[in-house]
């Protein structure tokens, strides 16, 4: 159930992230409550999700993934270039979370 709980909290801080860049520095009323909302429960999630996953490896998980998705939005819905450099960060975030996954951060 933890790493159902964890699944919610990265889309709920994706949903955040991605409503923060329509809200036009906080000067749009429902992006901005939209991105408020998105963080509590993003948080929310997270801290539940504590209760039965470590913290190294939910935090690792929740960090990569959250990122590795918002690069991927902004490439693909938002405009922002793809490069090869992109590709590879993203690669690499990816391939942190499953080293420290596989070298017993839980």
């Amino acid at each position: 159930m933890g790493y159902v709980m964890l699944a919610g909290a990265i889309a709920a801080e994706v949903a955040a992230t991605t409503a923060m860049k329509y809200s036009d520095g906080f000067s749009k009323l429902w992006p901005s409550l939209v991105t408020l909302l998105g963080y509590v429960i993003a948080f929310a999630l997270l801290a539940q999700t504590l209760k039965t996953v470590s913290v190294g490896t939910a935090y690792a998980i929740w960090a990569g993934a959250g990122t590795a998705v918002i690069a991927a939005i902004g490439m693909v819905f938002l405009g922002e270039g793809l490069s090869a450099a992109k590709l590879g960060g993203i690669a690499l975030i990816i391939g942190g979370v499953v080293l420290l996954n596989l070298g017993g951060a839980h």
